[in-house]
């Protein structure tokens, strides 16, 4: 498995030192995991827009400030 580095302050050290019950590498693993799968969501976002942009007439009523606050509104949900 790769290693990485990641430089912390003193003080930062210092409290996790008292949380050792804490896997730190898993925190550390799970936040990467979580940014990952939010700036997919941004991508898919975006693929969204180019293609009802370029492609896709939207059909009447379609409302895309509503599409993308739903979206929004899920990708919230993925970093909760």
């Amino acid at each position: 498995m790769p290693i990485i580095t990641v430089k912390i302050s003193e003080e930062l050290q210092r409290k996790m030192r008292e949380l050792r019950h804490i896997n730190w590498s898993e925190v550390v693993r799970n936040a990467i995991r979580k940014r990952i799968e939010l700036e997919s969501g941004r991508n898919i976002a975006k693929a969204l827009l180019l293609n009802e942009k370029n492609i896709i007439k939207p059909d009447k009523g379609f409302s895309s400030s509503e599409f993308i606050r739903r979206w929004r509104e899920r990708v919230r949900w993925l970093e909760k």
